[in-house]
């Protein structure tokens, strides 16, 4: 059965394949977008994206998956290119986020301590493709008024958590860049924000060292008493795209149950 559609808009989601990326993939699917999804995936994990891809389309959605290095901006506008192919007149992107966890896991001093190219990739990767993104899609004026810009930051924005610098340099550096860019988005009628979400159970979670102790003091902190999904994000960002929300602009949201009021 087909759904009723958002006025012929896609959602391009840049780390479509799991976690944060994926669940909001879904959940604007079902709103009524159709998908691209940008991801990085071996061999092992294509299997998967192709299943999810075959669930989006059983509901009615056009979905078109680009498995390639998000932060490669030869590939970015190659598979710009294509998206422009699959799209019909009239239609634009209508939503792009940002959910890229790529990056090196590390203390900053010591013998196997980070090393520039290590910290230039994480930030590259994680904070400033949003920028080259946004300037791509904005450059072939394929996203129009009412637009949604998204990017998922993390508590590490602001605050030490073992091994994850260079990781919490790209997400101060992402919150740093939807600031700027609702800025000049504004009289485009183009809202930008940022999501943090509280600690989530996803595969980028489990490969920071340590990881179990964020999930226990997660649950320790949350007022709500577990921790958030990737659904709970992914509802609030379907909720932040509709039209009325158009005066939400250049925020870090937090979607978290509570879980950052507690110190």
């Amino acid at each position: 059965m087909s759904k009723e559609k958002v006025s012929g808009r896609w959602a391009l989601i840049l780390g479509a394949s799991s976690g944060f990326g994926k669940a909001c993939a879904g959940s604007l699917a079902g709103a009524g977008y159709d998908i691209f999804g940008i991801h990085l995936d071996r061999r092992a994990g294509l299997k998967k994206v192709e299943e999810f891809k075959e669930e989006l389309e059983a509901q009615g959605t056009r979905a078109h998956f680009f498995n390639m290095n998000a932060a490669d901006q030869e590939k970015m506008e190659g598979a710009l290119d294509e998206m422009e192919e699959f799209m019909e007149e009239g239609e634009d992107i209508g939503v792009l986020m940002h959910s890229l966890a790529f990056g090196t896991l590390r203390d900053y001093v010591g013998e196997e301590g980070m090393t520039a190219a290590q910290m230039d990739m994480t930030v590259r990767v994680m904070g400033h493709s949003l920028v080259d993104w946004v300037q791509a899609v904005m450059a072939r004026d394929l996203m129009g008024e009412h637009g949604r810009i998204f990017a998922m930051t993390s508590t590490g924005s602001n605050r030490v958590i073992p091994k994850y610098g260079a990781v919490s340099a790209a997400k101060a550096v992402l919150e740093v860049h939807c600031r700027q860019l609702a800025y000049e988005l504004a009289t485009r009628k183009i809202t930008v924000n940022a999501l943090r979400g509280g600690v989530t159970d996803t595969p980028a979670l489990r490969k920071i060292p340590g990881h179990q102790a964020l999930v226990e003091g997660g649950m320790a902190r949350n007022p709500s008493n577990r921790l958030t999904t990737p659904e709970d994000v992914a509802r609030a960002m379907v909720a932040l795209c509709s039209e009325d929300t158009y005066w939400v602009t250049g925020n870090v949201i937090n979607v978290d149950g509570g879980e950052e009021i507690i110190a």
